[in-house]
């Protein structure tokens, strides 16, 4: 890296509520909708990944219902420490990824949703253990109200992406030579920390042709965990809208 990049690259902070800033006007019927047509596809004996967010909470809180109303025996697999909360408040047995390695369905949220079904997801925090779950997935349903839906991704959303610790100030420099301004997550007077004792740097590009490279130049960074780039990972999209469900599908 060049000493002048290196000169006008400063850390930037950020008091991130971990919420995207149209959800703050999210029609809670529409996400309701969503997770309501994605909990139809629980069935008995499952496996399912339980997301995190605002609408992958209330999908949990369905399938809750759901295992309680029909019997289901199902397992959960969480994807946040607050997934697993709630998916043990509700009735769901709560297993671990490396004891039931193939997850027969995912349903998850996203904070951007392109017309690929490509993602953006993280800005609650939990974009690492939400990928292993996903790469472990047979079928991944993404929940969402139609505030979520962009033309391209970055459009709306920062890239959230998870960094260790040791030298992060380091890893946020080289983070710029990719063409986006590093924001440090906030909680309080203190960075954001991750369920995995990381912290989150927000990354805001003006557009990024290609999400698929994209993912991959983040992830060889030295210090980068993950981010939250999801390219064609999900399955299905189950979108709220006000004129009802909106299905978007993978498309190979």
């Amino acid at each position: 890296m060049s000493s002048t990049r290196s000169a006008s690259w400063s850390l930037t902070t950020s008091r991130s509520s971990a919420r995207s800033p149209a959800e703050e006007d999210d029609p809670l019927d529409l996400k309701e909708l969503a997770a309501a047509e994605a909990v139809r596809y629980v069935e008995d004996g499952m496996v399912v990944g339980l997301g995190s967010g605002s609408t992958a909470s209330i999908a949990i809180k369905l399938i809750g219902d759901k295992v309680k109303a029909e019997g289901l025996e199902i397992v959960g697999v969480p994807t946040s420490k607050t997934s697993d909360l709630l998916g043990r408040a509700v009735g769901i047995r709560i297993v671990d990824l490396d004891d039931h390695p193939t997850v027969d369905l995912t349903i998850d949220g996203a904070d951007e949703v392109d017309p690929r079904l490509n993602l953006i997801k993280g800005l609650g925090g939990a974009l690492v253990r939400e990928k292993i779950v996903a790469a472990a997935s047979v079928v991944e349903i993404i929940v969402a109200d139609e505030s979520k839906l962009v033309d391209y991704l970055g459009q709306k959303a920062p890239v959230p992406v998870e960094i260790v610790k040791f030298s992060f100030k380091t890893t946020m420099r080289r983070l710029t030579g990719l063409g986006c301004k590093p924001v440090l997550r906030m909680g309080g007077d203190a960075p954001f920390t991750t369920d995995n004792g990381n912290y989150i740097a927000d990354c805001r590009f003006e557009r990024m042709d290609n999400p698929t490279v994209m993912e991959s130049i983040i992830n060889n960074i030295p210090g980068v965990v993950d981010n939250g780039l999801f390219v064609g990972r999900a399955s299905k999209a189950m979108i709220g809208t006000r004129d009802g469900i909106r299905i978007i599908e993978k498309q190979f």
